[in-house]
């Protein structure tokens, strides 16, 4: 038997089994015409509205490393959508959390605990945490100015800006402060 005679047949097979079981035709014809005059009717009653292009903040896969996929969890929690492209969707930018605050301080810890033992960086602390020491033992009173730079500009400030007497500016500037209030 050729294939089109197959075919044929079985056609032939299929509406005599329809035509002598009409209920259940009846029902193959009516129940996706009854669910596409749902999705119409809906349709109808609730318009589309207009939405902006999403735009979704990169997030780092675990395969990136332990950080990097720590900080797209907690940087990205609320999952914000922005109307123009972020930087993580440049072509060839892996990861764009160079800058956070968490990728800044590990950094700065990875340098001072790699490099302390070549630098001098722990004698600074060392000494920072001496004159603080000092600093809050002293009972003898600072002064603003020992606390501004050089070539400081609070003064000029005061001066052009603010509008004050010179003579008000030096008593800001000897003005003694308390450490503790």
């Amino acid at each position: 038997m050729s294939v089109s005679t197959q075919l044929g047949l079985l056609l032939w097979k299929n509406f005599t089994y329809r035509r002598r079981q009409t209920l259940q035709l009846l029902v193959e014809i009516v129940w996706p015409l009854f669910i596409f005059f749902i999705l119409i009717a809906v349709r109808l009653n609730y318009p589309p509205y207009e939405q902006h292009e999403c735009h979704f903040p990169n997030k780092a896969m675990p395969s990136a490393g332990t950080l990097p996929w720590i900080q797209g969890i907690l940087c990205n929690a609320n999952n914000p959508c922005f109307r123009s492209p972020t930087p993580g969707e440049s072509p060839g930018v892996v990861g764009n959390f160079n800058d956070s605050i968490i990728s800044r301080l590990f950094s700065d810890a990875k340098k001072i605990l790699l490099y302390s033992q070549n630098d001098k960086n722990l004698d600074g602390f060392k000494e920072l945490a001496q004159a603080l020491q000092a600093l809050q033992n002293s009972q003898s009173g600072f002064r603003l100015k020992h606390f501004l730079r050089d070539n400081e500009t609070l003064s000029s400030f005061l001066l052009r800006n603010a509008s004050f007497p010179e003579h008000s500016v030096q008593q800001i500037i000897e003005a003694d402060i308390n450490l503790e209030k």
